[in-house]
């Protein structure tokens, strides 16, 4: 597959299935199919979570209902478990994280050739359609975690609380300060940028084996089954990858929120 029409060696089938669909150039580039993807998959949690809660009943409870009720469930017993707070923003914004990141994450259940092959056939040239292997995209998650801790940090603590926090700890002494300040900036620093390189690093690396292993079709019969039978492998073990990594974002904010709202 390739924008001219011409076959692609397996170097330039990794490096399409791996490009963007970009516009603008340098800072100002926009990654028009991650933001798509994205965009489009939150408009379609919000709509089926609404329309769920609109005609959900008190009687017996329909498939969809009762899956939707379980996740629910699951989230508010893990928000209850680890944040040591009182704040209702926490529940539903971990439910948030937990099913949008899942859903881009199950983006990479597609196999890797369908939705570029139609973007092709429609006159695009690269269609990129995991959003979670866009580091832009795991990025301004984490961001938006991240500008949440500084908020409720000050907003409990005060501001001076925490600076306290940031030139206090861990040695509560004032010629320890600059020590202090250096060490507690790295850790609130490093929050955000841990958050994005798990999420973008796993589902890249998933991806790319995906990719890897759709190379092996059409080379010979031993090398088309020795792939189909490869890909349900990963597959299968892909899905509880995906699904951790949703699960592990959603707890390491509900953490971050709830020492944010720990008042020493």
């Amino acid at each position: 597959m390739a924008a001219t029409g011409e076959a692609l060696t397996p170097q330039g089938y990794i490096q399409h299935h791996l490009t963007n669909l970009s516009v603008g150039e340098g800072f100002w580039t926009w990654h028009i199919d991650s933001l798509f993807f994205s965009v489009g998959l939150g408009v379609l949690f919000l709509w089926l979570f609404r329309s769920v809660g609109k005609k959900a009943t008190t009687g017996v409870p329909g498939k969809l209902q009762c899956f939707i009720e379980m996740i629910v469930e699951f989230v508010d017993s893990s928000v209850k478990e680890t944040f040591h707070g009182r704040n209702p923003v926490i529940a539903p914004l971990a439910l948030t994280i937990f099913v949008w990141v899942f859903m881009m994450n199950f983006m990479d259940m597609v196999p890797v050739d369908w939705i570029p092959e139609l973007a092709m056939a429609a006159g695009i040239p690269y269609m990129k359609v995991v959003p979670t292997t866009d580091l832009n995209i795991t990025f301004s998650l984490a961001i938006g975690v991240f500008v949440l801790i500084i908020y409720y940090s000050i907003k409990v603590k005060g501001v001076s609380g925490f600076v306290k926090e940031l030139t206090l700890q861990p040695f509560n002494h004032k010629a320890m300060i600059p020590v202090n300040l250096l060490l507690e900036s790295v850790t609130l620093i490093a929050k955000p940028i841990s958050l994005a390189l798990r999420l973008f690093g796993n589902l890249y690396a998933g991806e790319l084996i995906f990719i890897l292993i759709a190379l092996m079709y059409g080379a010979n019969m031993a090398l088309s089954a020795l792939g189909v039978t490869l890909q349900l492998g990963w597959l299968i073990f892909h899905i509880l990858v995906i699904t951790l990594q949703a699960f592990i974002f959603m707890m390491l904010t509900i953490v971050y929120l709830s020492m944010a709202h720990e008042d020493h």
